[in-house]
């Protein structure tokens, strides 16, 4: 390769560049303009840190080779020797050419470089030309800032400028640079793709550090209001400046905020050359520790030390997909010095990357060779991989290339051009075919100029690693991709990702400990949302994930678990005649039956003994009948509820319970009506008569029939399910349909039996030898109580422990009443038969009846009693037992 300035560096000591020279030339018949930051300017130390020299014109300076920014050059170079090999790209023009300059990252630098390019070589005098040819276009502005220090003064003169660098919306206003074109895909899509990665991990503190200029401040803005909505807080935000004079300002106190924050998560948003500060920044030991997030503008392994790369060791960085263009790798493994002996830049750049280090000094000559190859170098020095900003160069050169070759087939249609005379094409002339300039590059890829067809950037995930040998590798673990579905187009891998030193696993990055599910986020007041105090779920609610801001209620057939964090499916529960409860009872309703049984089979077998005679025989067996049944009843509240045992179970126990209250009722009435009469063949000896009681009970028993049957035809009983009585069953059970027909069924058997307890009550002191209303009234006590405690207790139990109160108070007052009345009886039937005599019975009244002669005259007494003895066998029933 030759180059104009061979002359100028021909010396071994070190490369001393002029300022504003260009630092590298091909001659061509077009030729095109680049700059790019291939080194900086002699750094000095201060404070422990490095930062530029602001004099640079005292005599020549040593400079310090951004090695990486080398392949930019190549990717040039390649690009140009690809078109002057295609005979049908620039038809007519013998060769395209270039000059290249180093773009400083410095506003002074800059623009100096930039007025010289306009001048000529060695001159910096606005609209004085000293080229032979001056370049059509140029491709310069790695960043905005750059992008916009050349591209004021290059629009004053129509030059078109191409940006290489990051794609950035303010760049696209044509009003502002109607001169400029951006090669770059969008980057509107990077804050979801690091959002996206945040909340995979479940990192809600993170850190974020952004470049202070107009692109920093909108990745800033989009990236807040992703992390708002995905509860993500950015525990601090630093802007670093983009010009090195203000480095050695601000470094101190923004170093030293990062070390000492408890962040463990941190973002870096900016480009290479504007974070030059962690280049030239060298905390040895207080990045470790932390996880860094790097974002497609920065290169993290740029860096001036090895070691430096220690510091960053398990970093994630989003890096721009792009397709690898054919023959690129296979040119730099032929690159060296011995290919262009001529080009003093490949030299330099040889010179310092295979020398520069103490690593590399320590080898032997042969390795370090002319004859040496690219590959040789380590990661932060040589990339063999096509970085994006030497993609977008490569793109940039065709797409001048393109236009030139449009211009051209014009120009020959025109016939302007004659034979011999040489084409020279005017800057301004080129933007008409800028403008529509779209083209596939060999890559396949398809390229469009400015904003007019660029899509969305696409990003590989990389893990940056540096190993303890002093290796280092950048290896993907992830992909994003905007266009599609978040769940489609993220993607990572983290068991392939190596973490800090410090962290064999991810770590966590979170101001609070996290909510674990069966809990809920308290916000505390006054702190961000990712600070929270940790609830336990109300009863009856459950969390299912972590961090969940509020509970959630089970389905209705469904219950929270012991630890609220996942919903149980509700048990089937009623009265089970299989299970413990239900079968006792049962064999105790079976039990109490027999019993009754029993005693209605002794009283048939002794019908006709003086007791069971004076009881009335027809009202004593239908109390026995129906006291059986009152036990029995009791079966139908126990087993699954139907719609027959619904119908059934408190219809049947209100009759039959109506039924037995009824004969007691009649008992004691007739016990009074007895004493009541005194006149021996009075009208009044009607109402002693056997179907007057058996009226009492037909009658009193009809009536609760009649409100039974209005209750069923009303709104009768059904099958029901509870869930809400007890929190992990769903009850099964009778709903009682019409509560006002219940209440009315039981309350009438309260009324007759509240009557029954009256009357008994009123002839307990009546003096014969078995006064039956003494049983009857403490009968009708025991029946009372039970039934009084069987309200409330009614109205306070849920679920099934309704029917076992229901089925407890019909077994207890039925026994209650089947004891105190009929037990006596069978005492004296069975143990006691020598005095179930007539005789017997007639001489203890005659004792016991002296009593009433207070009350009652001798006389009449003695005709009372014996009128109604010589009627006792017609009546089937003695008052005198």
């Amino acid at each position: 390769m030759l180059t104009q300035l061979s002359s100028m560096y021909k010396t071994e000591k070190p490369l001393c560049f002029p300022k504003t020279s260009p630092i590298l030339t091909r001659d061509g018949e077009v030729v095109i303009g680049n700059f790019l930051t291939l080194y900086s300017i002699e750094v000095s130390s201060v404070r422990g840190a490095e930062m530029f020299q602001s004099d640079p014109d005292k005599g020549c300076r040593d400079y310090k080779w951004l090695h990486k920014n080398y392949q930019q050059v190549l990717a040039l170079v390649f690009a140009v020797e690809e078109i002057n090999r295609d005979p049908k790209m620039l038809p007519n023009i013998s060769s395209l050419g270039f000059h290249l300059y180093n773009a400083y990252h410095s506003d002074e630098r800059t623009l100096e470089s930039s007025l010289q390019w306009l001048s000529g070589q060695g001159q910096v005098v606005p609209n004085y030309k000293c080229w032979e040819q001056k370049p059509v276009a140029f491709i310069g502005g790695a960043t905005s800032a750059l992008t916009v220090q050349m591209g004021t003064l290059f629009d004053l003169y129509k030059v078109p400028q191409i940006s290489y660098g990051h794609f950035d919306s303010i760049l696209s206003d044509k009003t502002k640079f109607p001169s400029l074109y951006q090669l770059a895909n969008r980057d509107s899509s990077l804050h979801r793709a690091v959002v996206q990665l945040m909340v995979h991990f479940e990192w809600t503190w993170v850190g974020l550090i952004t470049t202070d200029d107009m692109r920093g401040e909108e990745f800033l803005w989009d990236l807040r209001g992703d992390v708002v909505k995905n509860g993500i807080c950015l525990a601090f935000t630093e802007k670093t400046p983009v010009s090195e004079r203000r480095y050695g300002e601000s470094q101190d106190m923004f170093l030293t905020r990062i070390i000492e924050s408890s962040v463990r998560v941190i973002i870096i948003h900016g480009d290479t050359d504007s974070l030059m500060i962690f280049r030239y920044s060298q905390p040895l030991h207080g990045y470790i520790g932390k996880v860094w997030i790097t974002t497609s503008h920065w290169d993290i392994t740029m860096r001036p030390c090895l070691r430096d790369g220690y510091n960053f060791h398990g970093a994630l960085s989003f890096v721009h997909m792009i397709n690898e263009i054919p023959g690129f790798r296979s040119f730099l493994r032929t690159v060296n010095p011995a290919k262009y002996p001529e080009d003093i830049l490949l030299k330099e750049f040889w010179s310092s990357a295979f020398k520069g280090e103490e690593k590399f000094e320590k080898q032997e000559q042969t390795e370090c060779s002319p004859n040496a190859s690219l590959e040789a170098l380590p990661l932060y020095i040589f990339d063999m991989t096509m970085s994006g900003l030497s993609y977008t160069i490569y793109n940039a050169v065709y797409a001048v290339a393109w236009a030139l070759h449009e211009m051209l087939l014009g120009t020959l249609e025109e016939e302007s051009v004659r034979d011999g005379e040489s084409w020279a094409p005017q800057p301004w002339q080129l933007h008409s075919f800028l403008k529509n300039t779209q083209f596939n590059n060999s890559a396949g890829h398809r390229v469009f100029l400015d904003d007019t067809g660029s899509s969305e950037a696409q990003y590989d995930i990389m893990n940056f690693l540096f190993f303890p040998n002093e290796t280092e590798a950048l290896v993907k673990v992830g992909q994003f991709i905007s266009n599609v579905t978040p769940s489609q187009g993220f993607t990572i891998h983290k068991e392939d990702i190596i973490w800090s030193w410090m962290d064999s696993e991810f770590p966590l990055a979170v101001c609070t400990d996290s909510c674990g599910p069966g809990f809920r986020k308290i916000p505390l007041e006054g702190e961000p949302i990712c600070c929270f105090d940790c609830s336990p779920c109300p009863e009856g609610e459950v969390s299912k994930q972590r961090n969940m801001k509020l509970c959630m209620k089970c389905p209705e057939d469904e219950y929270p678990n012991k630890e609220r964090n996942y919903c149980l499916p509700k048990i089937i529960a009623f009265l089970d005649i299989k299970e413990p409860l239900g079968m006792t009872l049962a064999c105790m309703a079976i039990s109490f039956s027999s019993v009754t049984a029993l005693i209605l089979g002794v009283f048939l077998k002794f019908q006709d003994t003086p007791i069971v005679k004076a009881n009335n025989r027809v009202l004593s067996y239908t109390l026995l009948i129906s006291l059986t049944f009152c036990f029995l009843c009791s079966l139908l509240f126990i087993g699954r509820p139907t719609t027959a045992t619904c119908l059934l179970r408190q219809t049947t126990f209100g009759i039959v319970f109506t039924v037995a209250v009824s004969c007691i009722l009649a008992k004691t009435i007739m016990v009074i009506l007895a004493f009541k009469v005194t006149i021996p063949g009075s009208r009044g000896m009607i109402w002693l008569q056997p179907r007057v009681s058996n009226c009492i009970v037909l009658l009193c028993s009809g009536i609760q029939v009649i409100f039974c049957g209005i209750w069923l035809g009303i709104s009768p009983p059904f099958p029901d399910t509870d869930i809400h009585s007890e929190p992990n069953q769903i009850i099964i059970e009778c709903n009682e349909g019409s509560i006002l027909g219940f209440y009315f069924v039981l309350g009438y058997i309260g009324f007759l039996a509240l009557g029954s307890f009256t009357v008994a009550f009123l002839a307990r002191s009546l003096p014969d030898t078995f006064n039956e209303a003494k049983f009857i009234t403490f009968s009708m006590l025991v029946f009372c109580s039970v039934w009084v405690s069987f309200l409330p207790t009614y109205q306070s139990t849920k679920g099934k422990a309704v029917v076992v109160v229901e089925i407890f108070s019909i077994l207890v007052s039925s026994a209650g009443l089947l004891s105190c009345i009929f037990i006596p009886k069978c005492y004296m039937i069975l143990l006691r038969s020598d005095e179930n005599t007539k005789e017997c019975i007639r001489n203890k009244s005659e004792h016991n009846n002296g009593k009433l002669s207070g009350t009652l005259t001798q006389n009449s007494f003695t005709k009372r009693k014996r009128y109604l003895r010589n009627d006792l066998d017609h009546y089937g029933m003695s008052l005198f037992h």
